[in-house]
């Protein structure tokens, strides 16, 4: 489900025209199916069909309206492109409400076309990958938890799941926000140890003085303060799953007991003169390369060597770009569906933006753009106001400010046009120019 979506159903009734634009968009690196019976075309859709329908809309023995509901009724989410003449503008529009992604009127560029197409395709693809985690929701499989389509994805669940099939210990290297203590909890929920308890321990943020009593525990009286017996968290961990955050926080004298209790399997509470059994298998995560900062000094050698017998490295997002249309999407849509809100679907400007967002912050900042946007506090690809755009030119800042003014009118009027134009006191002509400098599309704001 990875693979790109590029496989594109044209139908048209005239030869000349389906020569015609067979032979642009195979140039552009599309498959292209061209077919002059509507059912022809439709007999290849089906709930897995990975492409999209460019239809005609006046044809002969079937317009494209019905081409359009009789392709919706196999799958509602498959993304039909209409062809249509000048006078056909209003009929088209209607096609839209009902369902049509966008529509391209004649005569046009090759290039608005195959750029039509291309933006269908990759909603196509959003579509198809969303539909495949919802598929795998019932069963909680690890493409719900470790969510991605990207080379760098698949190979990070494959090797999950080799791991969690083993005992061994496990290293977690990533950025922050990029997922760690979720890879932790998927190495424990695919593993033996499912049944048994996974305890979550951040070592960068227990105080030195305190390390020793929250992973070991302590009697009653073993110091001031200790007034009734507490169970560490190693203790707790006992059959189950210890995952310890932030590990290169952890001061050597803890690294010293924690090294003996995973050589042992034991554990000693502070103040007692016994030991206590501590079955457990330990996965740690760092921001930086424990390996170097064991060379360093910085840490024990020998614990490294005890807690890293497996290594696994997560990529940051920007390594795999191509799964953050996804993740917004995934985000948006739950914490939408949470609170009871309709989800805004996003324009292909929006999708370019937060691709090309550096999303320092990774998954975890992500997730909180997502959220903001499903609770309607960020508007993205919203044009700056004049007051934010630093030095940059007049006419840029004016341009700018423009282009927002009528992504938003499109917005409010969900890419009617008539309506766009009330909003913005435009006539059609002058309209329709402002969109195409700017790149807008209507289709976009349909919703």
């Amino acid at each position: 489900m990875a693979g790109r979506v590029d496989r594109v159903l044209f139908v048209d009734d005239e030869e000349t025209v389906r020569e015609a634009l067979h032979q642009w968009l195979t140039l552009a690196g599309y498959a292209v199916s061209t077919h002059e019976d509507p059912d022809d075309a439709l007999a290849a859709i089906d709930a897995g069909f990975r492409g999209i329908l460019v239809t005609d809309m006046r044809m002969p023995r079937i317009d494209g309206l019905t081409v359009l509901e009789r392709a919706l009724a196999r799958d509602p989410d498959l993304p039909v492109l209409l062809v249509t003449g000048h006078g056909d503008v209003p009929l088209a529009v209607e096609a839209m409400r009902r369902g049509a992604y966008d529509f391209i009127e004649k005569p046009f560029a090759p290039e608005r076309l195959t750029d039509a197409v291309g933006r269908a395709c990759e909603k196509r693809h959003l579509s198809l990958s969303l539909r495949r985690l919802r598929g795998t929701a019932d069963a909680q499989g690890i493409e719900r938890r470790l969510i991605g389509t990207s080379r760098a994805m698949e190979t990070l669940r494959r090797e999950v799941l080799d791991l969690a099939a083993t005992p061994v210990n496990v290293v977690i290297n990533g950025e922050t926000g990029s997922g760690k203590e979720l890879v932790a909890q998927c190495l424990h929920a695919f593993s033996r140890r499912r049944d048994g308890r996974f305890v979550a321990v951040n070592c960068g943020a227990i105080p030195d003085t305190m390390v020793e009593s929250e992973l070991f525990g302590y009697e009653a009286g073993a110091f001031t303060g200790a007034v009734k017996r507490r169970i560490g968290k190693l203790e707790y961990a006992h059959r189950g799953t210890l995952f310890l955050d932030e590990i290169e926080a952890m001061p050597l004298l803890g690294q010293v007991k924690l090294l003996r209790v995973l050589q042992e399997n034991r554990v000693e509470r502070l103040g007692a003169n016994e030991s206590v059994a501590a079955d457990l298998r330990t996965l740690c995560a760092s921001k930086v390369d424990l390996r170097a900062h064991a060379k360093d000094g910085g840490f024990r050698p020998d614990l490294y060597y005890r807690l890293g017998v497996a290594e696994l490295r997560i990529p940051p997002l920007r390594e795999r770009r191509e799964d953050i249309p996804l993740l917004f999407e995934h985000f948006a849509a739950c914490a939408a569906e949470a609170h009871g809100r309709a989800m805004r679907p996003l324009s292909a400007r929006q999708v370019q933006d937060l691709v090309d967002n550096p999303w320092p912050g990774n998954v975890r900042e992500l997730r909180n753009a997502a959220e903001r946007y499903a609770f309607g506090l960020d508007r993205l690809g919203a044009a700056p106001e004049p007051a934010e755009t630093g030095t940059q030119p007049l006419s840029t800042r004016v341009e700018a400010y423009e282009r927002g003014l009528i992504e938003q009118a499109l917005q409010q009027a969900h890419g009617n046009i008539g309506e766009a134009m009330r909003l913005l006191d435009l006539p059609r002509r002058t309209l329709n120019e402002k969109m195409q400098r700017y790149g807008l599309n209507r289709g976009d704001f349909v919703g």
